[in-house]
C-alpha cells in the first residue's frame, strides 16, 4: 500500500502505539457516522461490514433497497448499527431527499466512501455512435460522487473534521485501452478530490484516493479477459478502505499502477507501444462485439 508513504503522523503514531505488547488503539472508526455508497453488493457491501465492526454508525446507501435491507440486517444481527438509504444516485430529486434525510436524522456524515459506480469495457472502434455510454458512467461515477461531497462538506467543514474515500482504479495511473469511458471518469474524480483537499487542508477535512487493482466482484462478469485472471476479494478490497479511513492518506496505491504512472512520464511511447500490444491480446467481449453493453453498475 505504497499510500501509506502520505499517512499522516498522527497514523503512524496510532501504529506504532499498536504494535506495542498488550496495548490496544481504538479504531478512529468507533462512533462515527460512514456513508458507504454501493452498498448493497461488492466492495460497498464487505466495507460496510468492515466499518460496523470498527465500530462506526455505517449509513447504507445503493438502488435496490431489498438488498440494502439484507445488508443492514446481517450487520445489526452482528452488533453493528446500519442505516439503509435506497437511492439512484444519477436522480437528482432522490439524492437532494436521500440527503435531507441524513441531516435530518443523523445531522451529517462523518466520513463518506464513494465506492457506489460503473464499469465498461469497450473499443473507441465499438463506441462512435455511443457518447450515451460516456454520459451515463460519469453520471455515476463523477458527478454523483461529487454531489455528495458538495452536500456534506459544509457540516465536515463546520465541524472542523471529516473524510472522504473515493473508490477508485489504478487504471488512472495505468490508462489502459478499452477503458476510455470508465477510467476518465475515475481520473475525474481523482483529480477532483485532490483539488477539494487542498481546499479544505486548513480545515481538517481530507480526501483519499484509493486506486485499487481488479477486484472479483459482479462488476468484472462480462469481460471474458478476468475470468482467469488474478483479483482481490471485496473484502481485502474492503480492508484497504478502512485503513484509508482509519489513517488518511493522499492515495491507495499498488505497485504496478505506481510502475506505469513513472513510465508514462519518463517514456510515455514506449508506454504506448506496450499498452497497445498488452490490448490487442484481449480483444472485446463478445457483447462489446454486438454493442451490448457489457457493463455493470454497483449502487
Amino acid at each position: 500500500m505504497t499510500g501509506l508513504l502520505l499517512t499522516t503522523p498522527r497514523a503512524w503514531a496510532r501504529r506504532v502505539v499498536g504494535l506495542l505488547p498488550g496495548v490496544e488503539v481504538p479504531s478512529r472508526l468507533a462512533g462515527r457516522t460512514v456513508m458507504v455508497t454501493g452498498a448493497s453488493s461488492g466492495i460497498g457491501e464487505a466495507t460496510a461490514r468492515a466499518v460496523a465492526a470498527k465500530g462506526a454508525r455505517v449509513l447504507l446507501v445503493a438502488r435496490r433497497a431489498d438488498e440494502l435491507a439484507r445488508v443492514a440486517r446481517e450487520i445489526e444481527a452482528a452488533g453493528g448499527a446500519a442505516h439503509a438509504y435506497a437511492c439512484d444516485l444519477t436522480d437528482v430529486a432522490a439524492v437532494d431527499a436521500m440527503v435531507g434525510a441524513v441531516l435530518a436524522e443523523h445531522g451529517g456524515v462523518d466520513m463518506l466512501v464513494n465506492n457506489a459506480g460503473r464499469s465498461i469495457r469497450r473499443s473507441l472502434s465499438l463506441s462512435y455512435e455511443r457518447v450515451h455510454d460516456v454520459e451515463r458512467t460519469v453520471a455515476i461515477n463523477y458527478v454523483a460522487p461529487v454531489r455528495l461531497v458538495l452536500a456534506f462538506l459544509p457540516g465536515m467543514v463546520e465541524r472542523g473534521d471529516g473524510h472522504v474515500v473515493n473508490i477508485l482504479t489504478w487504471g488512472v495511473q495505468v490508462k489502459a485501452p478499452k477503458f476510455a469511458a470508465y477510467i476518465a471518469s475515475k481520473a475525474a474524480l481523482d483529480t477532483f478530490s485532490r483539488i477539494a483537499g487542498r481546499e479544505t487542508y486548513g480545515d481538517g477535512v481530507t480526501f483519499t484516493n484509493v486506486r485499487l487493482s481488479l477486484v472479483r466482484t459482479d462488476m468484472i462478469g462480462p469481460t471474458d479477459a478476468y475470468r482467469r485472471t488474478p483479483a482481490m476479494t471485496p473484502e481485502q478490497a474492503a480492508a484497504k478502505v478502512v485503513r484509508a479511513l482509519e489513517d488518511r492518506p493522499l492515495t491507495v496505491n499498488t505497485v504496478a499502477g505506481s510502475v506505469a504512472e513513472v513510465l508514462n512520464l519518463v517514456a510515455p511511447r514506449l508506454s504506448d507501444a506496450v499498452s497497445h500490444a498488452a490490448a490487442q491480446r484481449f480483444p472485446d467481449s463478445p457483447s462489446a462485439a454486438r454493442h451490448v453493453s457489457p457493463d455493470r453498475s454497483v449502487g
